[in-house]
C-alpha cells in the first residue's frame, strides 16, 4: 500500500515523497511509500524495529539516496540534492543519538548550527562568534526550545531531556520549515516527556513536523496524522482515531485482535 495522502484544505504540502523505495541487495527496506506533510501538523510515523521508519527519514533528508521514487520540497524535486542543500532549503533533522557538542555552551551549539546554514567564508577577517545574524538566530532558537535560562551552560551538563531540547534548538537555528525528528522522546521521564510534547505542540504552527517515535501514549496525544509501516510498506495512514481502529494495525502493531 503506497499511502497516498489527500490535499489538506486545498493547501499544498511542504514536503512529499512519491513511490519512495530503498533496496539493499535482496532487502527491500522501504517499499513504494508516498506521503505528504503539511505545515501545522505533527505527522507520526510508527512501526516496529526494522519497519523502515528511519530509512524513510534518511531518504527524506538526503542522507540516503533512494533506489527509486522522488522527494519534493514545495514544488522542487530535491531527490538528487545533497543533505546539506536540503538543510539550507528548509529541512531540519534530529537523530536518535545525541549530536550536540558537550563542551560548548547551549548558545554556541545553536550558533554553530545557524552558521552552518549561512557560512560566510569571504568574511575571513571576522570572528564567526561575532556574526550578529547567527547569534540572533541561535538565541531565538534556544528560547523557542525552552532553554533561555541555560544559554551559557555547557551542553554536556544538561539533563537528558534538555539535551533533546537542544537538538531541536539546533534544528530551529537553521530556520527550517520541516522538522524531521527521530525518537525525540527516547529515554525521557514523565516530566521531560511533557515538556517535549508542549514544545512540539508550540512548534507545529510554523512547521511541518515528521515524528518517528515508539512512545505510543505520547504519539496518540500529539499526532494530527499517523502512518504505520510494516516491513517497509505502509499499512495505514490517517487520523489517530482511524489508525487506532484499523484491524491491520491492531493485529500487526498494537497487539490487539
Amino acid at each position: 500500500m503506497s499511502g497516498s495522502e489527500p490535499e489538506q484544505n486545498g493547501a499544498n504540502p511542504i514536503l512529499r515523497c512519491e513511490n519512495l523505495s530503498r533496496r539493499w541487495g535482496g532487502l527491500l527496506a522501504v517499499n513504494q511509500v508516498s506521503l505528504a506533510f503539511w505545515r501545522g501538523e505533527v505527522h507520526a510515523v510508527i512501526g516496529t524495529n526494522g519497519a523502515g521508519k528511519s530509512t524513510l527519514i534518511h531518504m527524506l533528508c538526503g542522507e540516503i539516496e533512494p533506489t527509486s521514487g522522488s522527494v519534493f520540497l514545495h514544488s522542487a524535486d530535491v531527490t538528487r540534492w545533497s543533505q546539506a542543500r536540503r538543510a539550507r532549503a528548509g529541512l531540519g533533522r534530529s537523530y536518535q543519538r545525541s549530536t550536540i557538542f558537550p563542551s560548548f555552551s547551549v548558545l554556541e551549539n545553536c550558533r554553530l548550527a545557524a552558521q552552518a546554514r549561512s557560512p560566510k567564508p569571504w568574511h575571513w577577517w571576522e570572528p564567526a562568534s561575532r556574526c550578529e545574524a547567527s547569534l540572533a538566530a541561535a538565541t531565538l532558537a534556544a528560547r523557542q526550545s525552552g532553554l533561555h535560562d541555560d544559554l551559557d551552560r555547557a551542553a554536556g551538563l544538561l539533563s537528558h531531556g534538555q539535551k533533546r531540547q537542544l537538538e531541536i534548538a539546533m534544528c530551529l537555528a537553521t530556520a527550517p520549515q520541516v522538522l524531521l525528528l527521530d525518537e525525540p522522546l527516547a529515554g525521557m521521564g514523565a516530566e521531560e516527556t511533557e515538556r517535549m510534547l508542549a514544545l512540539l505542540a508550540a512548534l507545529k504552527a510554523d512547521h511541518a513536523i515528521v515524528l518517528v517515535e515508539h512512545d505510543m501514549d505520547a504519539v496518540f496525544r500529539i499526532a494530527d496524522r499517523m502512518t504505520v509501516m510494516v516491513n517497509g510498506s505502509i499499512i495505514a495512514s490517517g487520523s489517530p482515531q482511524a489508525v487506532r481502529h484499523n484491524p491491520q494495525v491492531q493485529a500487526a502493531y498494537l497487539g490487539e485482535h
